[in-house]
């Protein structure tokens, strides 16, 4: 009974407020668990529609609802559709370093009045314990994490801002919690889970399939030939597109090139100034901009439904990017296009690209340093003389093994029963072990997908746990014939917990032909034949988790 009320509850507001007629499901799942009060983790495809996840219940819940959110630009695009309503329940308004102390305290007036309903803030903003007891002070009813993907360690976007929420959503008086993301596989599911402290959420994870989007990958012998086949696709698709490149010297250097070439196009990348950065970003959105040439900064925020085609010229990281990457193309639901171009020297770069360890002296100095007594981070780092980004990261890892607390104003300090400062920087070097063997296995992974000849939806979506049980019929293998129908089921039940004598206890995600994909946890991703797990017995069934 109390399902059917709250369905109606939810598809009457959407309807009043928003004008929709109709729900999705997997949006109707996530919103009737909100409204119960229940934490929710929400995967769904770009363009699926996870802000009306938080949006809809948010009229009908007492009391804000706080929406935190990484990017300026993904926040003020939020805040003119609502507002752009000019519907008193969707009232939005924004703290941040973009306005002036007097636009702050307005916002923080209208919230208190009631004349506001949703209140957009970063975690710096947050982090600040005068402003943390403010936004308490609302007593919000809600806490929605937008691209939350960018609290794991695992994630291609980790951003170590994001680490502190699980800490300020506890400050805030602990309210009911929505994470929101485009693509989680089960890694950083779990790793948002426990950053937020989120209390059995409901896992709402559906459509990660694209069928309006063709998706294609082609082995590329030489630079010449890449380029090539780039000019091929650029002559053939219409406008506008994506051209993702893996360092900020490949984006500008392609960029001039495909100009030179008659094919306009424009750079994005991390290392510009902001106001080039927001001026780009922007003449992208408006059509000022046909072609840009970037690097994975670029994407968040991206809006834009008439991206016509997404083009890779070198393997992606992991298959957690490249799922969110050729996402942004087709969200019109016209047919849009996939193209990876991919050499094996690729591998080299992403190799490159996953750095050193960290420093056994730096880890151990940190967690000496909290041994003197609680600290704040800026004090924690003139006492260690480490960069912001790099102490957040050993922050991070002595977190993960139990070596660092955080109390009610941000300060760190030695967590109980933790190790000495010696066995903590060990422990945390394994632990960093650890997650690189997880990320190598997801490059492996991204590897795999480019040289397969099977079809690559099942083969992508195997990877987040979603198992499609026939060929999808929108990749380059599937036109070409060379797709096979996979079983509905392998020896070893979808989703259960086997163990392996060397690797430890892991999860099996996926069939594909003969071969089984299985998700351990200290080594990450694993492919493995199916008859010789079987005629050796490689793998024994576990209890489920």
């Amino acid at each position: 009974m109390m399902f059917m009320f709250r369905s109606l509850r939810l598809r009457r507001a959407a309807r009043r407020h928003f004008g929709w007629q109709k729900l999705r499901p997997a949006q109707l799942r996530a919103m009737r668990a909100l409204l119960a009060g229940r934490d929710a983790l929400v995967v769904l495809p770009t363009g699926g529609g996870k802000s009306a996840v938080y949006q809809v219940p948010a009229t009908l819940l007492r009391g804000p609802t706080v929406v935190i959110s990484p990017l300026l630009a993904l926040q003020q695009d939020q805040i003119g559709n609502l507002n752009e309503r000019g519907d008193p329940a969707l009232r939005a308004v924004r703290i941040s370093s973009a306005e002036s102390p007097s636009k702050q305290a307005a916002a923080l007036a209208e919230l208190r009045s009631g004349a506001a309903k949703f209140l957009f803030i970063t975690p710096e903003q947050l982090s600040s314990p005068g402003r943390l007891a403010e936004v308490r002070a609302l007593r919000p009813a809600l806490v929605a994490v937008d691209e939350a993907h960018c609290i794991s360690s695992w994630g291609h976007d980790f951003r170590p801002d994001y680490l502190s929420i699980g800490h300020l959503i506890r400050d805030l008086g602990r309210p009911p919690v929505v994470a929101l993301t485009a693509t989680a596989s089960p890694p950083v599911r779990e790793d948002i889970t426990a950053r937020l402290g989120m209390r059995k959420p409901r896992l709402v994870l559906s459509g990660l399939d694209r069928p309006n989007l063709f998706v294609a990958a082609t082995h590329c012998p030489s630079e010449d030939y890449r380029w090539r086949k780039l000019l091929a696709l650029l002559e053939e698709a219409s406008r506008p597109g994506i051209v993702y490149v893996p360092t900020r010297r490949a984006a500008a250097e392609l960029a001039e090139r495909l100009s030179d070439a008659g094919f306009p196009a424009q750079a994005y990348h991390g290392g510009m100034a902001a106001g080039v950065r927001h001026r780009r970003h922007e003449d992208f959105l408006a059509d000022r901009v046909p072609i840009m040439v970037a690097t994975s900064a670029f994407g968040m925020g991206i809006d834009k439904p008439n991206i016509r085609w997404v083009a890779h010229v070198a393997l992606p990281d992991s298959p957690d990017s490249y799922l969110q990457e050729i996402g942004r193309a087709g969200r019109d639901g016209e047919p849009a296009r996939a193209l990876l171009l991919y050499r094996a020297e690729d591998i080299a770069l992403q190799r490159f690209f996953t750095g050193g360890a960290p420093d056994l002296a730096e880890l151990r100095a940190v967690a000496a340093a909290l041994h003197g007594g609680p600290k704040t981070r800026t004090a924690l780092a003139q006492a260690t003389g480490l960069g912001p980004r790099k102490l957040a990261g050993h922050i991070s890892l002595l977190e993960q093994i139990g070596a660092v607390a955080t109390g009610p104003r941000g300060e760190l300090s030695v967590a109980r029963y933790s190790p000495l400062p010696d066995q903590a920087a060990r422990e945390a070097l394994a632990e960093y072990a650890r997650y690189q063997a997880g990320q190598r296995s997801r490059t492996d992974m991204m590897r795999r997908f480019a040289e397969g000849r099977g079809c690559r939806m099942q083969s992508l979506l195997g990877y987040f746990g979603e198992q499609l049980s026939r060929p999808c019929g929108h990749c380059d293998s599937c036109h070409g014939g060379t797709s096979e129908v996979l079983p509905d089921d392998g020896p070893y039940p979808l989703h259960s917990t086997v163990r392996h004598a060397k690797w430890g206890s892991g999860m099996v995600l996926g069939y594909e032909k003969d071969r089984m994909t299985v998700l351990f946890d200290d080594v990450g991703y694993k492919t493995l034949s199916v008859s010789v797990v079987q005629a050796q017995g490689l793998l024994a069934v576990e209890a489920r988790r």
